[in-house]
């Protein structure tokens, strides 16, 4: 389908709204989907957005998973006012038939959902109050989601942080990679190589049963967090990939974007590096909220887990660009490429400051669990 203010509005007039729309903008923030600003001349904005049906092979219970995660986390904030819950969960709206998501001729699966007024996001964080609040809203998610059975979430992406499925497609990759860009990931190849025992610890915890399963964000970049104009979380959008998991991987994503001192995919790798401070503050933040369910082994693994998601989407980049760059969108040649250095130069970063941030974990924790 080609996008235009025609096919907009014929789509979102499946969806049980009574507004008419005014405008719409496509907003680009994300790597995978196709999401939209929604002016409308009436009280409410929309965000619509059509899944990625080459990614998500099963885009209609992705928006099933997404709609039941958002109304369970309405159901545990009762005690705000509408306008307040608004505020604090996406809504998704329903189609005139009733169903979350609505199908179009071409087979692609749309969304809706209410527009957060008010809000805003960031694609880097810009101070340690930035970090400390969206450290309580992804801990706050987790406990908000914590009651869900994790039977009724289907599982959209199988083995989406499993690292030996990723070093699995990584080796399949390279047996079908051209020689050309073999050689320009040589340095990268090798990192992977190295790391490999190190970056399979928390799989072999997880799969010993020593690590809990729960429901889980799986994509909590500071850029799926939304802030008032005071920069005051609000609360998590983008649960697109929410599935069962373990803690540590939405904790490991986190620190992985909002202590990058440089841009995804800097090319100078001079300026990446780990920001110890916004580590602390989001650290501080996210444990306020969660701690009750961790145990002194899930904090234990903290520090690792942001080493460990750092590596593994690092991983994936290069096993993108190995394959010709089939998976991310990219914006030129060899970004995918770019972007893995930049991954693995802060999981380096990461190492150097390993102990510093195992301490900070363990004495917050140890802290909260004494009040």
């Amino acid at each position: 389908m080609v996008i235009n203010l025609q096919n907009i509005i014929a789509v979102f007039n499946h969806f049980n709204q009574l507004s008419e729309v005014d405008s719409f903008s496509e907003l680009t923030s994300g790597h995978i989907n196709d999401t939209f600003f929604i002016k409308t001349k009436g009280e409410h904005h929309y965000v619509l957005q059509r899944i990625n049906s080459y990614v998500f092979k099963n885009a209609k219970q992705l928006i099933l998973n997404k709609a039941k995660v958002s109304e369970y986390i309405q159901s545990q904030l009762k005690n705000l006012s509408e306008e307040e819950q608004n505020k604090r969960v996406l809504k998704f709206v329903n189609t005139k038939k009733g169903l979350p998501y609505f199908e179009d001729s071409d087979g692609n699966y749309w969304n809706l959902s209410l527009f957060i007024e008010g809000s805003k996001t960031f694609e880097k964080v810009e101070n340690a109050e930035i970090a400390y609040e969206g450290g309580k809203l992804y801990g706050d998610f987790l406990n908000l989601t914590c009651g869900i059975d994790t039977n009724e979430i289907v599982d959209i992406l199988p083995n989406f942080h499993e690292m030996s499925f990723r070093y699995h497609q990584f080796y399949e990759a390279l047996e079908n990679a051209s020689a050309e860009r073999l050689l320009l990931a040589e340095k990268c190849i090798q990192q992977v190589n190295d790391l490999k025992t190190e970056m399979h610890i928390l799989q072999n915890l997880k799969n010993e049963g020593k690590i809990p399963l729960r429901i889980t964000h799986n994509d909590t970049k500071i850029s799926n967090a939304l802030f008032d104009k005071n920069n005051k979380g609000l609360c998590v959008i983008d649960t697109d990939t929410v599935m069962v998991g373990i803690v540590h991987y939405d904790f490991g994503d986190a620190v992985r974007t909002i202590c990058n001192t440089a841009n995804e995919d800097e090319t100078d790798l001079n300026l990446v590096n780990f920001n110890l401070e916004f580590y602390k503050y989001f650290t501080k933040g996210f444990l306020e909220k969660i701690y009750k369910q961790l145990t002194l082994l899930d904090v234990q693994h903290l520090a690792l887990a942001a080493k460990t998601i750092t590596f593994i989407m690092g991983l994936r980049m290069l096993t993108d660009f190995l394959n010709n760059d089939i998976y991310y969108k990219t914006k030129y040649n060899f970004h995918n490429l770019d972007r893995a250095k930049n991954q693995f130069k802060l999981v380096v970063a990461m190492s150097e400051n390993f102990e510093k941030m195992n301490n900070i974990a363990l004495e917050e924790f140890i802290k909260l669990k004494g009040n």
